[in-house]
């Protein structure tokens, strides 16, 4: 066959790897449902261009993996050091594979309350966002100096509030048709992702996870993450998505110094006021905040996205 391309990039694995794994410490359990994806790359050419599989770690293999670890990790239920921890191992095992991309989405179990106290072992889906974890581990340079990235985010968040909200003098030509409003109902589906700064003084190392995970508080920067983006919703005076949007990312920034890079992404999801008027009835259309009644649109959507960096 003549060739007329040549590989220029080769990655591959097992995506949609679901596993629950449940901790007992006496009568307390815990739990953590992950959805994950893991990708291989490095020497791994000639299994696509010379029919070559001797070069293959088999995506059941990945997947098995995956479950192992869900066993055996001590930082199971911290999924970015249980990330860290499953890309490390990928690059250091195998000689011949130079990169591991491991994607963590955690799908939310919280504590029933029963009389006021967390039940011991029973839980509630109470809310349909994710926790979300994307983690690149980089052996290029040998085993013993494997270099990560790391972000860590959520999606799904949907929030929604009825005042606090505007749009106004917005850029007009012969296209716009859409009126100003001082005084709207704001609702977006929050995606997030922040880049974490890994300890320098740490050399990065399956050993060292302990100190990293110790170093890095995962499970204070995440619920601080949640609660800037939701209070920051909350009690902004809105006079754009795009400007509560950044003050969201610089005040993640100011709370949480392990973040360097901050994106996000918010679809503005329309409630349009309906009008009522033909059957007797007032809407409160075109009364500043007066509108009760709305069709909740599902598209078109605005889409808007930004990142922020540390300076």
């Amino acid at each position: 066959m003549s060739e007329l391309g040549y590989l220029s990039a080769a990655r591959y694995g097992k995506q949609l790897v679901k596993v629950a794994r449940v901790v007992r410490e006496g009568d307390q359990h815990f739990i953590v449902e992950y959805v994950i994806k893991a990708l291989l790359e490095g020497d791994i050419e000639t299994s696509y261009t010379k029919a070559d599989n001797t070069v293959v770690v088999a995506t059941d293999s990945i997947k098995n993996t995956c479950n192992i670890f869900a066993k055996t990790s001590p930082h199971v239920l911290n999924a970015p050091i249980f990330a860290l921890h499953l890309a490390l191992h990928f690059v250091t095992k195998y000689d011949h594979i130079k990169k591991a991309f491991i994607d963590i989405e955690q799908l939310k179990w919280s504590r029933i309350e029963v009389n006021g106290k967390p039940h011991k072992w029973s839980f509630v889906r109470d809310g349909d966002e994710k926790s979300l974890v994307e983690c690149v581990a980089d052996a290029t340079n040998g085993p013993e100096n494997v270099t990560a990235d790391l972000k860590v985010g959520m999606k799904d968040l949907l929030v929604l509030k009825t005042s606090g909200s505007a749009f106004e003098n917005f850029y007009r030509d012969e296209f716009t048709t859409l009126a100003e409003v001082s005084d709207r109902i704001f609702s977006t589906s929050v995606s997030i992702q922040s880049v974490i700064s890994l300890p320098p003084n740490i050399p990065l190392t399956i050993d060292n996870l302990p100190e990293i995970a110790k170093e890095l508080d995962f499970p204070k920067v995440l619920p601080q993450i949640t609660k800037d983006v939701l209070e920051t919703f909350a009690e902004d005076e809105s006079a754009s998505v795009q400007a509560t949007m950044y003050v969201t990312m610089q005040n993640i920034l100011k709370s949480c110094s392990a973040v360097k890079e901050v994106s996000m992404q918010l679809p503005n999801k329309h409630y349009i006021p309906i009008n009522l008027s033909a059957f007797k009835l007032d809407n409160g259309l075109g009364r500043e905040g007066g509108a009760e009644v709305f069709h909740p649109a599902a598209d078109p959507s605005g889409f808007i996205t930004a990142t922020v960096t540390r300076k």
